[in-house]
């Protein structure tokens, strides 16, 4: 009788089946080797348990400093193109904590090496750090003194963040095996610092095997969320080409109609409140999402001009879903087809207005995985819907290079009344969700050198 492990046990069964005989000497050293590697692999899950409890710890203890950084950076907010300040206290930061600084890539941007004890897998996180012009008052006390300048969108704390995660982590430099890179990019809200780093040579200076960011969001303090593809709907304009014609006001409002009819969200549908994507049975969280599976149309932006090729009709659409998108063109067309200016139709396009974050599916059910396992479903949420406000984020732009992931951390305390909501004069953060961003985090990080 088989006794060693299930698998083995089929192995050992069917060869007895094929009348194949297994000499008694290669049993016991199948048996031995077999419990050898289940004490392996149960030492190596210990020890790894181990070095989440001391991230944790390690947290605990830099967390009144992380909040000092990220007031600092707060009160002295730069937007993009000018982060000059914000770059070099970054730079001094990983500096002092021992790892390789390469600065002034794409602007003020700062990469920051951790190595391992040992070579191995190659992980990047990345942070953006400008700030937004804004002239309403601000919420804090350590309120910006750059006038007209001020973090309202939560790159300060994305900062703080990367820099806890590299300081617990470079307490656990003997037990990494690979290497770790800190991506601190600028001029993310003008959609120029990505694009910026790479044309100056940023994966020439890492290799990076997967890549991971996250951004503040009105979610609870404590929670993190992901999900497969896309985070935010996928907004573009659509052109459409028709043949010069008298009537052209006739024209164009066919064409405004036309595109109108791609969508397919009922006018009083819950939809169109906002605030419901944070409604745990009907938002972004829940698996019945009515922030999924939809197309809308910005009812007030429609152009119309002449053009070389043609009178051009453009609107602006958004998109859930790759689905929804790739179905737009189509149904234009059957729409302009079954009409009396189908013989004026020359054609459509879709054009990108913003990138399209893309997060890769493997890595989005495998991290969610392993956080889940060490912080629990309750604080580590997958997302059904998407944000369907017109958003997006410039990480975006690193995605086809590298397989990457993209989260939403929670910044708000209701009963605070304290409510993350970027790019609003209210906005404000609960500063517990450093803690939680550097511990889930860097305990991420440690899963995937060791997955």
């Amino acid at each position: 009788m088989c006794q060693v492990a299930p698998k083995i046990q089929l192995h050992l069964c069917f060869n007895k089946q094929n009348n194949i005989m297994m000499p008694r000497n290669l049993s016991n050293t199948l048996t031995i080797f077999f419990f050898l590697l289940v004490s392996i692999s149960a030492f190596g899950q210990k020890k790894t348990e181990g070095i989440h409890m001391d991230i944790q710890q390690r947290t605990n203890e830099i967390f009144d400093s992380l909040v000092t950084i990220r007031r600092d950076f707060h009160m002295y907010p730069e937007v993009g193109g000018n982060e000059k300040r914000t770059s070099e206290k970054i730079a001094a930061y990983l500096s002092r904590l021992g790892l390789e600084v390469k600065t002034g890539i794409g602007g003020y941007g700062v990469v920051g090496i951790l190595k391992g004890a040992k070579p191995g897998k190659k992980i990047a996180w990345r942070a953006d750090i400008d700030a937004m012009p804004y002239k309403a008052p601000d919420m804090v006390d350590f309120a910006s003194k750059n006038e007209g300048v001020r973090h309202i969108c939560g790159h300060d704390l994305h900062a703080a963040v990367a820099l806890g995660i590299a300081n617990v982590l470079v307490e656990q430099k003997e037990n990494l095996t690979g290497t770790i890179y800190f991506v601190f990019q600028p001029s993310e809200e003008n959609i120029k610092g990505a694009l910026a780093m790479i044309d100056d040579g940023l994966f020439d200076m890492i290799e990076p095997e997967e890549m991971y960011a996250m951004h503040v969001t009105p979610f609870p303090a404590g929670t993190i969320a992901t999900k497969p593809e896309e985070m935010f709907s996928d907004y573009k304009k659509v052109d459409l080409v028709f043949k010069n014609k008298t009537n052209s006001d006739a024209l164009f409002e066919f064409g405004k109609q036309a595109i109108l009819s791609l969508e397919n969200v009922a006018p009083e549908s819950k939809f169109w409140n906002m605030q419901n994507m944070g409604d745990p049975q009907i938002g972004i969280t829940h698996p019945k999402s009515i922030y999924k599976d939809f197309t809308t149309v910005d009812k007030n932006n429609f152009t119309f001009k002449e053009t070389p090729q043609g009178l051009k009709i453009s609107g602006y659409l958004s998109f859930s879903d790759k689905q929804q998108r790739d179905a737009a063109i189509p149904l234009l067309k059957k729409f302009i087809s079954n009409s009396e200016h189908s013989n004026e139709f020359l054609g459509a396009e879709l054009v990108n207005v913003f990138p399209t974050l893309d997060n890769n599916e493997r890595l989005v059910n495998e991290s969610l995985e392993q956080l889940s396992s060490i912080y629990g479903n309750d604080r580590v949420l997958r997302m059904y819907g998407v944000v369907a406000d017109g958003r997006s984020d410039d990480f975006a732009f690193f995605q086809p290079k590298v397989p990457s992931v993209y989260f939403f951390m929670g910044g708000s305390n209701y009963e605070k009344g304290i409510i993350a909501q970027t790019h609003s004069p209210i906005f404000n953060v609960d500063e517990s969700s450093i803690k939680t961003g550097v511990n889930l985090f860097a305990s991420l990080i440690v899963e995937r050198l060791n997955d």
